[in-house]
């Protein structure tokens, strides 16, 4: 599914909406280059998962991953978000214990996931975003590893 939005409050927005069809143990693998709304899509990730302090949240290039916990009365769900700048390979992120995090309770993003491709469960959903214009971003939101139903469910969210 692709989609186009034309600030960083409506990928923020999307990406909310993204969040409410995700469960426990999911993973968002992010890719785009730099400037391309990565961290604005993870905000709304956040938000749609309930974290109280989504606005406030940074990549966490120099310190790799960040935990938030989610407001028990929204979603309860922590997101942990992990940027993989830094890495050179799928083994170093493993060896910072990335794999261990990743699919535990809470959802997972991964912002420069192709950085860390081959650490990556084939259960996941990849998002893509692609700057078009000053403020226009196409996002291509692709669920893998079998779930039909989660991918139609995102295309309703996205509509």
């Amino acid at each position: 599914m692709t989609v186009t939005t034309d600030s960083p409050e409506e990928t923020m927005r999307l990406a909310a909406r993204v969040a409410r069809e995700l469960a426990a143990g999911d993973v968002v693998a992010l890719t785009g280059e730099l400037g391309s709304g990565k961290t604005v899509f993870t905000k709304g990730l956040a938000s749609g998962l309930g974290v109280a302090s989504a606005r406030e949240v940074t990549s966490p290039t120099y310190v790799i991953m960040v935990a938030y916990e989610g407001d028990e009365g929204v979603r309860g769900l922590p997101l942990y978000h992990f940027d993989a700048y830094r890495l050179r390979s799928a083994a170093e992120f493993l060896a910072l214990d990335g794999g261990e995090t990743v699919g535990e309770r809470g959802v997972s993003v991964i912002e420069w996931a192709d950085r860390v491709a081959g650490a990556l469960p084939e259960r996941r959903v990849d998002v893509h975003l692609e700057v078009t214009g000053e403020m226009t971003r196409t996002i291509t939101i692709a669920p893998r590893g079998g779930r039909p139903e989660l991918a139609s469910r995102l295309e309703e969210a996205a509509g």
